[in-house]
Parts: C-alpha cells; structure tokens; sequence
C-alpha cells in the first residue's frame, strides 16, 4: 500500500517526501481534532474499576 502511495504522487524524491509528510500531518490532526473526541464518551479511560 504505501509503495502505491509513494508510486501515484507527482514529484521527485524530496516533494514526495514533503507530500506524504503533509498529508501524515493531516491525518494526525483530523484524528485528534474529530475522531479522538467523538470516540472519548466511549472509552472508559477515566473511571478506576480496582480500589485501594
């Protein structure tokens, strides 16, 4: 898959690079931005289910 990736983007080597870097930034902050706090209501991260 990511040899496909690298294949279908237009460029040398370095715009490539920057391409996929871009677009790996892009996916991080669209998971953080909207995935990451539609899910949070779902994953009991904060609730302690062992006492002391």
């Amino acid at each position: 898959m990511y040899g496909w990736i690298w294949r279908i983007i237009p460029g040398g080597t370095g715009v490539k690079l920057v391409t996929v870097l871009v677009l790996a930034g892009a996916a991080g902050v669209v998971l953080w931005c909207v995935v990451f706090p539609m899910l949070e209501p779902h994953v009991p991260v904060d609730r302690v289910t062992v006492g002391p």
